[in-house]
């Protein structure tokens, strides 16, 4: 082949590579706006369902840890209830303090002066209600007060803060979620968030669309602790165009360019 059929022939290839490169590293915007209404798209079925309710679908799991308060009329039969749990250094309030009792593997917590009270399927409010049945026979106008010692969910895949976030409290929206682990990366899926829950019958998991306003109050708008929230990366992450395309790949392509323009340009 002639000198130079080949040096036209390498600068179409080194700048067609480039421009296709450039087209593959950008985000359509579709795949990054959230709160999106797609219900004006072509086939488009809203596959949310409305809550039947969103506190109290917590149910409490082994190694979760639970905060007690109890108060009677009598201060010294509360002083005596509340003697401490297995951490005594945990959320004292305005009144008396309240103790960490950690959950075991057989969904048991271990009560001062009362003993093992099983929470096997328990939410928080199932929970308090066994636990002041359990008192009875002690006191009949103990007011307990349970609370979660420790939310918290597991973020994972292209989000700027991974691993185990305190969530504060007992549900949280999947945006705040979100927040919490610093926002989406620029080439994660929005449209394609896997959310695994554990549950006494065994862990279960769902996709989520943060792009689709739908999503908010529906029967997946809540993360509850101990989900894991998991964000996918595009397929131009796993081709190794990543946020670093326009300083790494392009000057690669650049230098390129140059070098072969350098040889057969002559």
């Amino acid at each position: 082949m002639h000198p130079r059929s080949i040096k036209g022939t390498l600068r179409i290839l080194a700048f067609t590579s480039t421009i296709l490169l450039m087209f593959a590293s950008c985000i359509p915007q579709k795949e990054i706006v959230y709160f999106q209404n797609h219900e004006d798209k072509k086939g488009y079925d809203n596959p949310y369902d409305t809550p039947k309710t969103i506190t109290e679908k917590y149910i409490l799991q082994p190694n979760d840890a639970l905060l007690i308060r109890v108060n009677t009329a009598n201060p010294k039969l509360s002083e005596f209830f509340n003697a401490g749990g297995s951490n005594q250094n945990v959320a004292a309030t305005g009144q008396s303090p309240l103790y960490t009792y950690p959950i075991d593997d057989s969904l048991y917590i271990d009560f001062p002066f009362v003993g093992k009270i099983r929470l096997d399927g328990c939410t928080r409010a199932m929970a308090t209600e066994r636990i002041r049945e359990a008192l009875i026979p002690f006191v009949n106008d103990a007011q307990v007060t349970v609370r979660l010692a420790n939310p918290s969910f597991v973020a994972l895949g292209e989000v700027n803060n991974r691993g185990r976030i305190p969530m504060g409290r007992e549900q949280v929206t999947i945006f705040e979620a979100v927040a919490m682990a610093g926002d989406v990366r620029p080439f994660g899926k929005k449209r394609e968030v896997r959310v695994v829950r554990p549950t006494p019958e065994g862990s279960i998991s769902f996709f989520v669309d943060l792009t689709d306003k739908n999503l908010v109050d529906s029967d997946k708008y809540y993360i509850y602790p101990n989900d894991i929230v998991y964000i996918r990366p595009m397929k131009a992450k796993q081709w190794g165009i990543g946020e670093s395309f326009s300083f790494g790949v392009f000057s690669s392509m650049l230098a390129m360019y140059l070098t072969l323009n350098a040889i057969f340009g002559k």
